[in-house]
């Protein structure tokens, strides 16, 4: 049972328990022993928690070393792609664009559907009536 309710807790917490079920149980075989033996039984105790504790900050060092590496390569390809659509995109299009930044309203997507789909019209309906 105590090995379940160490799953479920977190390392912390489970760490702590740990010293303490050592703590109490060097402390139940040294009854009788001397001050100095329990200082000792103390230091042994924290030295473990402080090594398990060192062990899961480098761990999650390491978890957030390759979150910020991902990081970076997203940023860099959308920086990427904003510049190939700044671009790509017509005088128009970053008027518009350039309008709703100063205004503050987002840029809905029908409404950008809409100008990408408006040059297109024009020559779909000229080819209308010629077929």
């Amino acid at each position: 049972m105590k090995v379940t309710l160490l799953q479920k807790q977190g390392p912390d917490q489970t760490v702590m328990k740990v010293l303490f079920l050592e703590l109490e149980r060097h402390l139940k075989s040294s009854s009788g022993a001397s001050v100095v033996a329990i200082d000792n039984k103390i230091e042994q105790a924290m030295d473990l928690v402080k090594s398990h504790l060192m062990y899961a900050v480098r761990e999650e060092v390491e978890v957030l070393k390759e979150q910020i590496k991902e990081l970076i390569e997203k940023n860099s390809q959308l920086e990427q792609e904003n510049t190939l659509l700044k671009t790509l995109a017509s005088p128009e299009q970053l008027a518009q664009f350039q309008a709703q930044l100063q205004t503050g309203s987002p840029p809905s997507s029908s409404q950008s559907q809409g100008t990408t789909q408006q040059p297109a019209q024009p020559a779909s309906q000229g080819s209308g009536p010629s077929a």
